[in-house]
């Protein structure tokens, strides 16, 4: 089964940084490409970030410049570095991983979110 778990959600003030990692298993991890999602409370799911097989990156506009999602194949795992953070910020984010990405999808696979509360 594939797994995707993440983690380094938290509480940070407006200006702060945090950096969420996903650990994936069941997959080969150097063949898809992976993504961050959020969603904030009473809004919908939101693409963040993605990153392709080969380390193309893709971003949302109102994180670019302040976000980068990256990947270390070796420890299965993919980042979102997250800087200046603002309170808009505020939402669960989720990773998710596909085996033909290209730019912001499609992803197959979902992990079950990590709490990421940015105050003013």
């Amino acid at each position: 089964q594939v797994q995707l778990v993440e983690s380094g959600g938290g509480l940070v003030q407006a200006g702060g940084s945090l950096r969420l990692s996903c650990a994936a298993s069941g997959l080969t991890f150097s063949s898809y490409g992976l993504g961050w999602f959020r969603q904030a409370p009473g809004k919908g799911r939101e693409f963040v970030a993605a990153i392709s097989q080969n380390g193309a990156t893709y971003y949302v506009d109102s994180v670019k410049g302040r976000f980068t999602i990256s990947r270390d194949n070796a420890k299965n795992t993919v980042y979102l570095q997250m800087n200046s953070l603002k309170p808009e910020d505020t939402a669960v984010y989720y990773c998710a991983a596909g085996p033909r990405v290209v730019g912001r999808g499609p992803f197959d696979y979902w992990g079950q979110g990590t709490q990421v509360t940015v105050s003013s």
